[in-house]
């Protein structure tokens, strides 16, 4: 499927976030695997864009300050990747590493301006942890958290 297709077939992975009240931004793959946007404002949908990519997990999505927000998902080579949008434009993708389960759907959070934490489960079965600070990515680390 093309850039410029802006009918993807079967949508799934569905993710959403919310930047402020009367924005809604969800994120989906298609049957290409290429991750798709679409933005609500006030409750009018714009036209759907592909943002590319060939993913092997579902997108998850954050927004961590008014016009800022980031889709986060597991590519082929099992890395995370990453693209954001700045307020003005998509920038590329950009691979975070790590080595990840890409049957496993990522997660992040934000807990406030210019933190980000997301979350992924190792092709060893545990959970790992990389952030950025409001400078830098943080290196992975291994959480030792209880999956019961």
């Amino acid at each position: 499927m093309s850039a410029t297709n802006t009918n993807p077939r079967v949508p799934t992975g569905l993710a959403a976030a919310t930047w402020g009240p009367g924005r809604l931004d969800l994120f989906w793959v298609d049957d290409d695997r290429a991750l798709w946007h679409q933005a609500s404002i006030d409750g009018v949908w714009a036209e759907a864009e592909s943002l590319g990519g060939r993913l092997a997990s579902a997108p998850t999505a954050v927004a961590w300050a008014v016009g800022e927000m980031e889709v986060f998902a597991v590519m082929d080579d099992g890395e995370l990747w990453d693209r954001y949008w700045d307020g003005t434009a998509w920038h590329p993708w950009e691979s975070l590493g790590g080595e990840l389960d890409p049957r496993a759907t990522p997660s992040a959070a934000s807990s406030g301006p210019d933190r980000l934490d997301v979350f992924g489960r190792g092709v060893d079965g545990a959970i790992w942890h990389r952030w950025w600070d409001g400078a830098r990515w943080v290196p992975w680390q291994r959480e030792q958290v209880s999956t019961r």
